[in-house]
């Protein structure tokens, strides 16, 4: 693709722009400069808007997207309300990386209309690709919003190259007043998603500004090949945007304004010489963090331009790109948070819990007193009257964000150890330098930045060198779903070839769930047990809903149905082994019982789903589910221990709902107008494919796409009984429960045992609470009794042994053999000597147990004395087996020697 022809622009033509080569990277630009060189974009460039703006002066980041929205709105195209950061409607990616990824795969794929076409949008956007450079380089964001038109040439034409490059030349030279002049195009080559194309770079005095894409290939394995569909997919960048026109130092200070300065003061840190950004901002666009080198050539460049040393420099901005990295950060953790992701270990909520903790390290580097909840709750307030959805939510956010502050203190707290450990055990190897492997599993499995693996490892004389690009690495690890595409099961792989060509089947239980019995006509019969039928009412496993089971009959013989399974459109039902063959009428007979009580745990789970959202907080998803006949379960996304108060509120809301008995209905609809009607929360389930899609409506309560059974209304579920809850992994939490009579049945079961413990207690339901209060509090005082008992005797014990004590140089040998007694007590009580007289060896043999314990004193220890040379001495004596370390060891002996061989041999081993 490197020989592509130029690009024939009608504007380009009209306007009288002139077609050149970079004079430094050589690639073709257009632009009216026809003394201009170079094609305008980094690092060819350098920014020449700091402190002299482009274009008019905007009074907010919000008036300058109301006026992209606004221009292209007068030119025919519809306003889409933003979609979500976490794309949930895609099972490839997890968080929305540029505004084409709300259109992918649906309407790129011409398997969906678009929303409108064409359209205008302002997208947020989430990429940690760059995420080492966010602070450092004055230009990189892990958070921005992508501003857009789209045009879907699919089946009809919209409009393409010529109208689109127009467009980007008439909004920022007419309506952002940018000189025509300064506005350069450079060809360049564009893929991502699966779609590719040519594109036109847009930019202004060194920035870009604007990606214009013609989408118009797919990228299979590699390959390149040209796609029907024909689509405009371009970018305008709001932030740079906003920073091309107000000739801020850094597109921080154009975006955050006086929160640099909020978190500047509150750290103590003073302002920085005007000349040291004004120069320093100019080169920005060179600054890589995969190339520290540029960081260093730049520094020196403009530490020698301003007659300063570069350590002066250094340390005046080092503060200055910690407060931008949180400012970014906290406003990517607004917009992800808010749109429901929790920190976890796993997925999006990995990428989230990387970013609360670069930015709290960030806060700790600058000694602020701020939390990341205060500058989290600034970002809240500052964004309030463009996103007012996050002010909604802004407790439950706050309250994640501040959970995994605490978690992340009690992690740091730990973390020293856990160095230790490791640091130790390189050490013990050899090893000078610690791994990079190493590190990442320090970050990924215990939480502890790089930096502070660092500060700690080198203090134990290991070296550890943090790549420029750390976190870049990790977020490109976690960014794509972490799950392949699931492999077909076994089953359904090996009747896959077999079933080909066969018609769909017609599938009855859509169009009445409560039909339990139909006629229907023997298509294919696989390997004598595995029957397809034109038509049937038994639903097939999926959605986490288990299948059908029943009978199908011929000629007055019965053939049980185990369980049925959905092969692309083709219903099998794998029977016991039969005669059945093709064209043979049967009569299905679906188990009513089974069928009942999984359409009402599955009406249930939609119901306590919904409840817990109201409860816990707009966070919650659903994370998995499994529905089932006498017990159910349901996976939630929630950041700590449900409780049990909230626990009965989502109970409680549940029932309440059953008893308003509102309808369930369930419906087929366009994707678009479910979108609209909805909103993204349809996808509780996960990704549902192809244009249309089943939507499940809980009238004015809850509404998922879903192809599973429900009842007709919640009256019919009976009571909702949550048995218990369980926390199954980081960031998930389980809840289990039961419906109608097995909820009853339950409910009789734990009856029935109250009952018993009234018997056994001698008490009635209404005063047994008070009597095992009693129970109780009497087992507590004879507990603390025995343990005052035991205290008595281990003294008496101990003592008994000091009298019988004998010196040893300056050791004091305490040697005992008990009649009774396991390794825990001998522990104990030699602990107790060793306390009282830390210049003893205490070595205690239990006769009953032959167990071994040896205890070591402070002062012992540092005569040179070492438990596990004694403990070797006796068990080459003795026989058996024992381990331990300088001050303790412990064991179990072969034979159990008499008290006199016991000190004979230890005096031995003290004088050796």
């Amino acid at each position: 693709m490197s020989e592509r022809p130029p690009l024939a622009v009608k504007l380009f033509k009209e306007e009288g722009f002139v077609r050149k080569a970079c004079s430094v990277c050589g690639s073709p630009f257009w632009t009216l400069d026809e003394d201009r060189e170079t094609c305008g974009d980094q690092p060819c460039d350098d920014y020449n808007f700091i402190g002299s703006p482009a274009g008019r002066r905007y009074s907010s980041i919000r008036e300058l997207r109301e006026s992209f929205l606004r221009f292209f709105e007068a030119r025919g195209h519809a306003r889409v309300k933003r979609y979500p950061v976490v794309a949930r409607w895609r099972d490839d990616v997890y968080l929305v990386g540029a505004s084409i990824y709300d259109f992918q795969p649906w309407v790129t794929e011409g398997i969906v209309p678009p929303p409108a076409n064409p359209l205008v949008i302002s997208q947020p956007c989430i990429r940690l690709t760059d995420v080492d450079n966010v602070g450092k380089t004055g230009r990189h964001m892990t958070n921005f919003e992508m501003m857009a038109h789209h045009a879907f040439n699919i089946g009809c034409e919209v409009y393409w190259i010529d109208e689109t490059v127009e467009y980007a030349y008439r909004f920022l030279t007419e309506e952002v007043g940018v000189p025509r002049e300064e506005v350069t195009f450079k060809e360049d080559w564009w893929s991502g998603g699966g779609n590719a194309g040519e594109d036109f770079e847009v930019l202004v005095r060194g920035l870009e500004v604007a990606t214009l894409v013609f989408m118009h290939y797919r990228v299979v394995d590699d390959e390149v090949i040209p796609m029907e569909n024909r689509i405009i997919d371009t970018g305008y960048g709001l932030e740079r945007l906003y920073w091309l026109v107000t000739g801020a130092p850094t597109v921080y200070d154009a975006v955050f304004g006086d929160m640099v300065n909020r978190l500047r003061r509150a750290a103590g840190i003073p302002p920085v010489d005007e000349r040291v950004f004004a120069s320093l901002s100019r080169y920005m666009g060179k600054l890589d963090a995969k190339k520290p080198e540029s960081f260093v050539k730049a520094k020196s460049m403009i530490a020698s331009r301003l007659g300063m040393a570069v350590e002066d420099l250094d340390r005046m901005i080092r503060p200055y790109e910690a407060i931008y990295a949180v400012l970014d950060h906290s406003r990517a953790l607004m917009f992800m948070i808010g749109d429901g992701v929790v920190p976890s270990s796993s997925g999006s909520g990995y990428l989230a819990r990387l970013l609360i903790r670069r930015a709290i390290r960030s806060l700790m580097q600058l000694g602020s007193p701020m939390s990341l909840v205060d500058v989290v709750d600034m970002q809240v307030r500052r964004w309030a009257a463009d996103f007012p959805e996050y002010e909604e939510v802004r407790d439950s956010l706050l309250d994640i964000v501040e959970h995994e502050e605490r978690r992340y203190a009690r992690t740091l707290e730990v973390g020293r150890k856990v160095v230790g450990r490791v640091v130790r055990r390189l050490r013990s190897r050899g090893v000078a330098e610690m791994p990079l492997d190493e590190l990442i599993t320090l970050y990924d499995s215990h939480g502890l930045a790089p930096e502070y693996v660092k500060e700690l490892a080198e203090a134990e004389g290991v070296r550890v060198s943090v790549p420029a690009d750390f976190y870049s690495k990790l977020a490109e690890l976690h960014e794509r779903r972490a799950r392949a595409p699931k492999a077909a099961k076994a089953l359904e792989e090996e009747l896959r070839d077999k079933l080909r060509g066969l018609r769909p089947t017609r599938l009855l239980f859509y169009e009445d769930p409560y039909r339990m019995e139909f006629d229907a006509e023997v298509v294919a019969v696989v390997d004598g047990k595995y029957v397809v039928l034109d038509r049937t009412c038994f639903y097939p496993e999926g959605g986490g809903q288990p299948s059908d089971t029943g009978a199908l009959v011929h000629d007055g013989v019965s053939v049980a149905v185990r369980d049925v399974r959905k092969v692309g459109n083709v219903v099998v039902h794998v029977c016991d082994p039969c005669d059945l063959r093709p064209g043979d009428r049967v009569r299905g007979v679906v188990d009513r019982v089974r069928r009942l009580a999984l359409m009402r745990n599955h009406t249930a789970t939609h119901i306590i789903l919904a409840a817990a959202r109201r409860v816990l907080g707009k966070h919650v998803w659903q994370a998995g589910a499994q529905k089932g006949v006498e017990r159910s379960r349901l996976d939630i996304t929630h950041y700590k221990r449900i409780t049990r108060e909230e626990l009965d509120e989502i109970e409680r809301l549940a029932n309440t709902v059953v008893l308003e008995n509102r309808p369930v209905r369930a419906r087929f609809m366009r994707r678009n107008d479910a979108e609209r009607a909805y909103g993204f929360t349809l996808y509780q389930g996960g990704v549902v494919p192809g244009p249309e899609i089943r939507v499940v409506e809980v009238e004015g309560w809850d509404a998922e796409a879903c192809g599973g059974l429900h009842v007709a209304s919640t009256g019919e579920v009976g009571l909702i009984k949550i048995v218990r809850t369980e926390r199954i992994q980081d960031g998930v939490e389980r809840l289990e429960f039961s419906v109608g009579e097995a909820a009853l049945e339950y409910v009789k079961g734990l009856e029935r045992t109250l009952a018993s413990v009234c018997a056994t207690l001698g008490a009635d339901p209404e005063t047994v609470r008070d009597k095992v209060k009693r129970l109780v509090e009497e087992n507590r005082e004879l507990r603390e009794r025995a343990e005052r008992l035991l205290e008595l005797k281990e003294r008496a014990e101990a003592e008994l042994l000091l009298r019988d004590s004998v010196r040893v140089g300056e050791v004091l040998l305490v040697a005992g053999l008990l009649d009774e007694g396991d390794l825990e007590s001998l522990m104990r009580l030699g602990i107790r000597v060793v306390k009282e007289r830390p210049d003893a060896v205490a070595a205690l043999v239990s006769r009953s147990e032959r167990a071994l314990a040896i205890l070591v004193g402070k002062a012992a220890l540092g005569s040179g004395v070492d438990a596990r040379e004694l403990g070797n001495a006796l068990l080459a004596r003795l026989g058996g087996k024992g381990g331990g370390r300088s001050h303790m060891f412990n064991g179990v002996v072969d034979r159990v020697p008499e008290r006199d061989e016991l000190v004979a041999v230890l005096q031995r081993a003290l004088k050796g």
